[in-house]
């Protein structure tokens, strides 16, 4: 993985130094909360409804065990014992003192980690494929591309104040687990016809009050193009974007006025005129950066494990987390675990700092001293010798972290709601542990098979509700908690936005309502169909009457 050089370390400290001088000011009084706003949102401090929010950069999504160590050191000393792993890759500490927080900025800097531009509007942390560099599927590992990104647009000088928050991300898979198509930018890595290794580049996908799937304005760029091409992007965004509305100023809505092609022209134009400027990397820096990204020594092992067989004949609970939270890893003879971080009737996305002590010395001890975060919300260890799962998910049992559920119905995504977000109108969290607790039979859950339900607080979206199998938005009715429900929606590779179905559900038969649909899926599924494959094969109205029954 990355590690900082001299000049990225210099950066944060001089950073954090700047930062604390900031903080100083506002804590005497001479910066009000709104001159102090545009100062603390660049360094990644938020005003929630009882505290301050701190959210911390991890950049693709990728950990070491003692980076991990240092979150769970901050969440024991500045906070109140855990953090929040959020659906870009990043940890939100909830309750951190305005006072300690340039402590906690020096603190995170000696594991090199810091929490430039998680907020603003700028480019945002560039997310990854959470099985980068271990999937089966891939072509090429992603993380090189997304470090280049990352070190060319942080603190760059003409994207640092946008229209809005800009999102990016990358794969270098078909299966799509970074919901690209859903991003301000997503780019998939892939190979032509030629056998040439390049991006497709999508714009203009997002979620929140108007929500898009990406438009493909170009199939293929070269890789060693990459930068310059989003310097074109993000020069025609940044011209040509919306500054008089807030609601209207994200890259979303600029290529949907325009249409695809016309923008895809602007693009193409602003490109040729930068194309042979000193952007793009050179061969020799593209090199020393793909370097740290190099494959961990893996042994040359058989795929059959013997040890394995053993244990799953003889452990039926090994045997069903095995099924449901395992992956299938490029190299023989290893595995991806992914740690659930959705117990049942847990907070989704929580882990206290014991817990993440623990997931570090897993990560060190059977994973080459790597951890990953998914945008769905749970940890990865990327590359686990078969022989060793036994041992994984029994310390992982131990410290409450195996709960098999990933992809099924009680992995739910939820955003923090109005237990922490001034912005939401309704409570996120309770609704996910009701759910979770309606379906904690896992023979159940494993027979309804992938279910991916998504909750937003409000119509900003960070629950990702648009790309939810089942979607559920909160919604204000005359000062009462209500709930809004979508079906077909999908951030994977058949990316889709859920359609509105039904009126709004007061909170107290919410729970019901997903309970009938789902029950009407389960009668009305063939050969063992998904629930977005049966609701795509009969349709919104079928699916009404079930609805209707519950509001």
């Amino acid at each position: 993985m990355y590690r900082y050089d001299e000049f990225d370390a210099t950066m944060v400290a001089e950073r954090n130094a700047q930062f604390r001088g900031q903080i100083a000011r506002r804590l005497s009084g001479e910066l009000t909360e709104e001159q102090f706003k545009p100062l603390r949102l660049m360094n990644g401090l938020y005003l929630q409804l009882h505290a301050y929010m701190l959210r911390v950069a991890i950049p693709y999504g990728t950990l070491s065990s003692r980076q991990m160590r240092r979150l769970a050191y901050v969440a024991r000393k500045y906070d109140k014992g855990y953090g929040h792993f959020t659906t870009r890759q990043n940890i939100q500490y909830n309750w951190p003192a305005l006072v300690d927080v340039p402590d906690i900025f020096d603190d995170l800097a000696q594991d090199e980690l810091h929490a430039i531009q998680t907020s603003g509007n700028c480019i945002r942390n560039v997310t990854a494929d959470q099985y980068a560099g271990a999937a089966a599927d891939e072509v090429e590992d992603p993380r090189p591309y997304a470090e280049m990104i990352r070190q060319w647009s942080t603190l760059h000088p003409e994207f640092s104040w946008l229209p809005r928050k800009f999102k990016i991300a990358v794969t270098g898979a078909e299966n799509d687990r970074s919901a690209i198509r859903v991003h301000d930018i997503g780019l998939r890595l892939h190979k032509n016809d030629e056998g040439d290794f390049g991006f497709e580049v999508i714009v203009g996908g997002g979620m929140g009050r108007t929500p898009f799937i990406g438009h493909t304005i170009r199939e293929f760029l070269p890789r060693e193009y990459l930068l310059s091409y989003l310097e074109a992007i993000l020069r025609v965004y940044n011209l040509q974007g919306r500054r008089d509305n807030l609601y209207k100023a994200r890259i979303k809505i600029l290529v949907n006025a325009k249409g695809a092609e016309e923008f895809r022209d602007l693009v193409e134009a602003e490109w040729r005129a930068i194309k042979k400027s000193e952007i793009d990397l050179p061969v020799e820096e593209r090199a020393r950066i793909k370097a740290y990204f190099a494959p961990p020594e893996f042994e040359d092992l058989h795929d059959e494990s013997v040890a394995l067989n053993e244990r799953l004949a003889s452990s039926s609970e090994f045997a069903r987390w095995r099924r449901t939270n395992c992956a299938n890893h490029k190299i023989p003879g290893y595995a991806i675990a992914n740690i659930s971080l959705k117990p049942i009737g847990g907070i989704p996305g929580d882990a206290s700092d014991a817990q993440m002590d623990a997931i570090a010395d897993l990560a060190e001890k059977y994973s080459f001293d790597e951890i990953r975060v998914s945008h769905e919300q749970n940890l990865v260890l990327p590359h686990v010798k078969k022989d060793d799962l036994f041992a994984v998910w029994t310390a992982l049992v131990k410290h409450e972290l195996a709960t098999p559920n990933i992809g099924l119905a009680s992995d739910i995504i939820a955003c923090p709601g109005l237990d922490y977000c001034k912005l939401a109108n309704t409570r996120s969290i309770p609704i996910a542990q009701k759910i979770s607790e309606r379906f904690a039979d896992f023979d159940d859950q494993e027979s309804l098979g992938e279910l991916k339900i998504k909750i937003s607080g409000c119509i900003n979206a960070c629950g990702h509700h648009h790309v939810g199998h089942i979607g559920i938005l909160g919604v204000d009715k005359r000062g009462e908690e209500f709930y809004q429900i979508t079906l077909g929606g999908s951030g994977a590779e058949d990316a889709a936005l859920g359609e509105i179905v039904g009126r709004g559900l007061s909170a107290d038969n919410v729970v019901d309502a997903v309970a009938k649909l789902i029950e009407h899926y389960r009668q009305a599924r063939q050969d063992k169909e998904r629930f977005l494959d049966t609701y795509r094969r009969l349709g919104a109205d079928n699916f009404k009457e079930a609805l209707n029954d519950a509001a």
